[in-house]
């Protein structure tokens, strides 16, 4: 290859130009779509110790005993060590798929093996969905607020994400069926409706069965897929959540779960249940993507499910979260009796609504100097919106913690409630406040 044609091969500057990623130009458009979650944002901070953090949404993985960890791990590295060490199929291993499919049938799923393909995680699945699916200029529905990574999903494939909102009883039809007769009027392509029917992320809500039936009628009607997205549907407290909305369709619904949740992330192992011919373009996709999920960590959890009462460690976790849960809500009583917010029936999130003229993301720095974190609403909006919101999490800090936290969030409400009263609602936040936002808080140890 001669001088000259090396050189147009190089990355080019202007000339006096300072140029940090010399390889800008060579990315792909896509690239463009691909942003920090505010979630993962956070964690450097808010891993901190003196820092209550009800930000992100981690599981109480201590609640799990050592024992059953150690048995699986034993038979994975000796009587099933050949098969654990070794690439594995690019659908999972089927032993394990049956069990899955006993899972699912909790939920009123009855399913076959052959349908379901096991992921790295369910958010793969859901990129997965989206490599299959999505087109640039594609439409995304979704609830508003929704899932921040599947939002970033969405994104990084091109993909508009229209957000149809929810109330106390999950996502409202009649909002859906006005979201698509606009968006069908305008030419837009939809591809899927995504929705987190049970105790959502971030809003803690729980989509009732009949309007699964009624949300479910009007995809039919307009030939649009289901993505039903179901990691925290065994963790409830009072009272079982209706069926999976897969329950109710085998053709139209495409259900992910995950062991994330009722085990351990760690294991990064979730799962699709697909119909027949989605099902083998998954296969294929998830060949292209990894070659093979984790055998090893299938046989560790196939094992787990093998020889251990998981369905009673099930309950132990939601005893836990049912416990924090319950601290939380008689804590944002005590400390922010006039604020609105969900009373989750599940899973691991309570969404707070603030007064008018809030901004919960301006506001953050001020509670990470109070030593508390939480997650802004407008990192569950792909436009942006939910300023005046607030994810609180319940799953991991103990008890005692989460009240100190919410003590200690409702001083940074209360003055900046008092600012907003004496100043009004477009009171800058200043450059000090700009500075704290990488500025971790002062160490109390």
């Amino acid at each position: 290859m001669s001088d000259s044609s090396r050189s147009t091969q190089r990355p080019t500057t202007t000339p006096g130009s300072i140029r940090l990623d010399p390889w800008l130009d060579h990315y792909a458009e896509r690239t463009s779509g691909l942003s920090a979650s505010e979630v993962r944002a956070l964690f450097a901070v808010a891993s901190r110790p003196e820092v209550v953090s009800l930000a992100g949404g981690m599981p109480y993985v201590s609640a799990l005993p050592q024992e059953y960890l150690q048995q699986a791990a034993n038979i994975a590295t000796s009587s099933r060590r050949s098969e654990a060490l070794q690439y594995g199929s690019g659908q999972g291993i089927p032993q394990f798929r049956e069990q899955i499919t006993e899972i699912m049938s909790l939920e009123g799923i009855h399913a076959h093996a052959d349908d379901v393909v096991v992921t790295t995680g369910s958010q793969q699945a859901v990129d997965l969905m989206c490599r299959l699916f999505l087109d640039p200029g594609d439409v995304v529905i979704a609830e508003g607020p929704s899932y921040v990574g599947s939002i970033g999903i969405f994104r990084s494939y091109q993909a508009e994400t229209v957000h149809v909102p929810l109330d106390d009883e999950g996502l409202q039809p009649e909002a859906l069926r006005e979201t698509i007769a606009r968006l069908e009027a305008q030419g837009r392509h939809i591809k899927f409706l995504y929705t987190i029917p049970n105790f959502h992320n971030p809003a803690g809500v729980t989509l009732t069965m009949e309007r699964r039936r009624e949300v479910l009628d009007i995809a039919h009607k307009h030939n649009i897929l289901v993505l039903e997205d179901n990691p925290y549907g065994l963790l409830w407290f009072d009272r079982v959540p209706p069926e999976a909305i897969r329950s109710l369709d085998g053709d139209g619904v495409v259900y992910l779960g995950s062991f994330s949740k009722i085990f351990a992330p760690g294991f990064r192992i979730g799962y699709a249940l697909a119909p027949h011919a989605i099902r083998e373009k998954l296969v294929l996709a998830n060949e292209s993507a990894i070659l093979s999920p984790t055998t090893f960590g299938q046989i560790m959890i196939s094992e787990y499910l093998s020889h251990n009462d998981w369905r009673g460690q099930i309950d132990t976790f939601r005893g836990v979260y049912r416990d924090r849960r319950d601290a939380m809500l008689k804590a944002l009583d005590d400390f922010l009796p006039t604020l609105d917010k969900t009373r989750p029936n599940g899973g691991f999130y309570v969404w707070l609504s603030l007064p008018e003229g809030f901004n919960s993301k301006e506001m953050l720095p001020l509670a990470v100097r109070e030593l508390v974190a939480y997650t802004p609403g407008t990192a569950f909006y792909a436009d942006g919106s939910g300023q005046d919101k607030i994810r609180l999490s319940f799953c991991y800090p103990t008890p005692e913690e989460i009240r100190t936290g919410i003590e200690r969030l409702s001083r940074v409400i209360n003055r900046e409630r008092d600012l907003l009263e004496t100043f009004g609602p477009g009171r800058a936040h200043g450059e000090d406040q700009a500075h704290l936002v990488t500025t971790p808080p002062p160490n109390t140890n």
